[in-house]
């Protein structure tokens, strides 16, 4: 089996990956869905803008009345806003989403042919402009704003083959030095970008002159902290689905993409915890970081209808079946809170969902 750009040796290890089993005992399992809202989509007109945001305003809340996880808490969307779609009275709206205590935003980007410091100079301005008039992101303990940061069309690092969609090899020192706490780009596969590296939460360093720098690097670990000078990657699932199959032949990829034509399911949840996502020596903290695109329509549909609602109850059913399986709904941000608790020996993750905000 070939995926496209993806070498041979990386679909060997993946397959042998989609053989293992789902591993019993204590499960806590962290989901976050991770949205890359494009309410431009299409070149959408203004008025076709503001009504996909207000659908989210209206209906989000409704979809996840009565919903809670293992400490009670609602599931919650994480917004990666396109710094290149900047709309003022959308991000105001999406503000109020979020102060309901249903998501957080965080920074999305599509480019092309970008300098370094012409990146730079938006990334730095973006930050201040969510933060500063909307009230978005939030300052660590040294009084700097961070993001979390997803890269458009999947070219992170200026990782396509051809070079388009990004065009700046230092991009992950760039990310780090603006603020970025973590990249949640991956996976992308079937498409070339996809890295080496699958199923991990790991260190990417940067080599300014070549692009790609993220296809490997050091897996975070309980006892060791970050690396100087790297960035955080938190990849989300991906492993083969053997009994989905194209014309009942081929089987297909699950990369964790909630879209109209793969809706969230108990089945897919599966697949999920197989991924086995997690910092090394907490192999019970499962991270499902899942990605969509909530903005459209079709996408709109699923997320704030019935299947996923029906993703809710079967966790609610598996942890009332099972004392030891736990589930958390967090947000981008409080999954890097996470890794950074498991890295420092927690082992409980309710009192790290309880704690203060910084990074």
């Amino acid at each position: 089996m070939r995926l496209r750009g993806m070498d041979l040796r990386t679909v060997q290890r993946l397959i042998s990956w989609s053989m293992r089993s789902v591993p019993g005992g204590l499960r806590h399992v962290f989901l976050c869905v991770a949205d890359h809202y494009e309410p431009d989509l299409g070149n959408a007109s203004d008025a076709v803008r503001l009504d996909r945001v207000e659908r989210w305003m209206r209906d989000y809340p409704r979809s996840v009345e009565g919903i809670a996880d293992s400490v009670g808490r609602q599931p919650r969307q994480t917004f990666f806003y396109p710094l290149e779609e900047y709309r003022p009275v959308l991000l105001d709206r999406l503000g109020e989403l979020c102060r309901m205590g249903l998501g957080e935003v965080e920074v999305h980007l599509h480019h092309d042919g970008e300098s370094s410091q012409q990146l730079r100079d938006r990334l730095e301005t973006f930050k201040h402009t969510l933060h500063d008039r909307h009230g978005l992101l939030r300052r660590d303990e040294l009084g700097a704003i961070r993001y979390g940061f997803i890269h458009g069309n999947w070219a992170l690092d200026n990782s396509r083959p051809d070079g388009r969609w990004c065009g700046v090899n230092d991009e992950l020192t760039v990310l780090r030095e603006t603020g970025c706490y973590a990249d949640f780009t991956m996976p992308s596969a079937p498409d070339p970008t996809q890295t080496r590296t699958f199923n991990s939460i790991y260190y990417a360093t940067d080599d300014p002159a070549a692009p790609k720098s993220h296809d490997t690097g050091t897996p975070a670990r309980v006892g060791q902290r970050a690396p100087e000078n790297t960035l955080l990657m938190i990849q989300g699932p991906l492993i083969i689905d053997w009994r989905d199959r194209k014309s009942g032949l081929v089987p297909r990829l699950e990369n964790g993409d909630l879209h109209a034509d793969r809706p969230p399911a108990a089945r897919r949840l599966n697949l999920w915890l197989q991924a086995g996502v997690h910092v090394q020596g907490r192999p019970e903290w499962f991270f499902v970081k899942l990605h969509t695109h909530g903005a459209k329509p079709a996408n709109a549909d699923v997320l704030l209808g019935s299947p996923m609602r029906r993703l809710h109850e079967e966790l609610q059913s598996r942890a009332e079946a099972d004392a030891s399986f736990r589930y958390y709904y967090v947000t981008a941000h409080e999954m890097a809170r996470l890794v950074r608790a498991a890295e420092d020996g927690e082992t409980d993750p309710r009192s790290v969902l309880t704690q203060g905000s910084a990074t």
